[in-house]
């Protein structure tokens, strides 16, 4: 993963975080918007129809939804990507269940545990990065 510091068109700021070409917002709006699909994916597509196959887009959704406000309302980006952040680890908290239970579940529980882990730990890493980034631009000024 290649982290990239750009300059954004779109802000004051001279000098805006980026991940892989990404901000954070649009990270947060990618990585919710593909648990929702999973979520949605694993509840067809287990013949089951199980509620539980659709906790992928239970948290993806306001992960997705999170970022989507911070791209709307920049001037709190700083808050709602704190809540992200939080999201994101009671994602990974949530998936690491995987490693406890693995015996007993699906092929489709065990990849929909794996998505939630991958999807909060690299949210979480870009976030913290970012948050980093903003510290020392802030002592810089």
């Amino acid at each position: 993963m290649s982290v990239k510091y750009q300059q954004s068109p779109t802000t004051d700021m001279s000098d805006e975080f980026r991940c892989c070409g990404l901000t954070v917002p649009r990270l947060a709006i990618y990585g919710g918007g593909l648990l929702v699909l999973w979520g949605i994916g694993a509840y067809f597509g287990s013949g089951q129809a199980s509620l539980t196959a659709m906790i992928p887009s239970f948290m993806g959704a306001p992960l997705l939804l999170l970022g989507i406000l911070s791209e709307r309302k920049p001037e709190h980006v700083h808050h709602f990507m704190h809540a992200a952040m939080f999201v994101a680890l009671v994602m990974v908290a949530g998936g690491a269940r995987v490693f406890s239970g693995m015996d007993e579940m699906s092929n489709l529980a065990i990849s929909s545990h794996f998505a939630l882990i991958i999807v909060g730990v690299s949210f979480m890493v870009a976030g913290i990065k970012s948050f980093r980034h903003a510290r020392l631009a802030r002592q810089e000024e």
